[in-house]
């Protein structure tokens, strides 16, 4: 899974731990992305997006699935 968001892109940042004596050491910030269900070019798919994204009202979420009712045959 590469860790990029569908909608701004967001991705990992890089820099450094700093502990008291001023070591440093390289650390990895990752995006908090979440597998959502999408509403694009007329179709649903799953995405990751980050919190960000769903937060501000971005990601438009698909409409409501309605049950299929299946019809009973009477055959008897």
């Amino acid at each position: 899974m590469s860790r990029i968001c569908s909608i701004c892109g967001k991705t990992r940042q890089v820099g450094f731990n700093i502990s008291h004596a001023h070591n440093k050491t390289k650390k990895v910030w990752l995006p908090n992305l979440q597998k959502v269900r999408i509403f694009s070019n007329g179709a649903t798919k799953r995405a990751y997006v980050c919190t960000r994204c769903i937060r501000s009202g971005f990601v438009q979420k698909p409409p409501k699935r309605t049950p299929t009712l299946h019809k009973v045959s009477d055959n008897t």
